[in-house]
C-alpha cells in the first residue's frame, strides 16, 4: 500500500508581508498607506500610521489557515 502525501496549505505571500507574528502568538498589522505619498497627509497622520496595531481575535479565526 503507498502512503498518501498530506495536502500543505500554502502561505499567503501578501498577507505574510502585512502581519507580523510574536512570541506570544499576538499578530500584529502594518497600517495601510505608509510606503509612499506621505506628503499630502499631515504629520500628525503619519506619525500615527509608524504604530502596529494588534489583529483581532475574530479577525485571526478568520485568517489563521492563510498565515
Amino acid at each position: 500500500m503507498t502512503k498518501l502525501k498530506k495536502n500543505k496549505m500554502k502561505t499567503h505571500k501578501g498577507l505574510k508581508k502585512v502581519l507580523n507574528v510574536r512570541q506570544s502568538g499576538t499578530v500584529t498589522v502594518c497600517k495601510q498607506g505608509v510606503l509612499h505619498n506621505t506628503g499630502k497627509r499631515t504629520t500628525k497622520t503619519n506619525r500615527q500610521k509608524r504604530n502596529a496595531n494588534t489583529l483581532s481575535k475574530s479577525d485571526y479565526s478568520r485568517i489563521k489557515d492563510l498565515i
